[in-house]
């Protein structure tokens, strides 16, 4: 039977973050020594460290939150492709993988997993490549970086391209250990009634006979 794999960036006190945002710490203020019984943690931590969704409120003043968005997006079947050959995640490089349908979308850039360092660039999604996702009748896409748009980016073309086309977003995702594939995903946010995105558990498993 095949087993789940993790995709997701370990979450420690050495987890590179955005320039000038939280970073994710962990620290146990409560032992059991203290408490007699207990130990008790304690998180601080941005809404997008580690692997995470975005809600379109990330990146429009009015966009739903983490808990208005479908739930069954985040589950389901998914292709995995490596188009770390490209530059730009558009529709030439996507149509060199020959896709003739998928519902969520996995993407291996160039950019080496190595959660403890926050990049300079990344390999963005492009209008076109986020339209031509939708003509694959993709749900979802998830890239094993921090953002769908260049680093610099203020305008995030990406984002709002992918948000047009009715695409969720999941980002930093851990790639470079898996093959190219079909598999079931599970990327479930957490119930974060206001928030713009979610630390997530990416987990997946190969499809039988892919």
């Amino acid at each position: 039977m095949a087993e789940w794999i993790d995709i997701s960036q370990p979450l420690n006190n050495q987890l590179a973050h955005w320039p000038g945002d939280q970073s994710f710490h962990y620290h146990t203020p409560l032992t059991k020594d203290m408490t007699g019984s207990v130990n008790i943690g304690r998180i601080t931590t941005s809404t997008h460290v580690g692997t995470h969704v975005d809600a379109p409120f990330h990146f429009l003043e009015n966009g739903k939150r983490i808990l208005d968005l479908e739930i069954d997006r985040y589950i389901g079947p998914c292709t995995l492709i490596d188009l770390s050959a490209f530059d730009e995640i558009n529709q030439r490089a996507l149509e060199s993988k020959n896709i003739d349908a998928a519902e969520r979308l996995l993407i291996r850039t160039s950019l080496p997993n190595r959660p403890e360092r926050f990049p300079k660039d990344v390999s963005p999604i492009t209008p076109d490549g986020a339209a031509y996702m939708k003509s694959l009748g993709v749900q979802l896409v998830g890239v094993d970086t921090p953002s769908m748009d260049p680093i610099t980016s203020k305008e995030l073309a990406g984002h709002h391209a992918l948000y047009q086309h009715d695409i969720y977003i999941l980002e930093n995702v851990m790639l470079d250990h898996v093959a190219e594939g079909d598999y079931e995903l599970i990327a479930l946010p957490l119930p974060l009634e206001e928030a713009d995105g979610s630390l997530v558990r990416a987990v997946i498993k190969p499809i039988k006979g892919s």
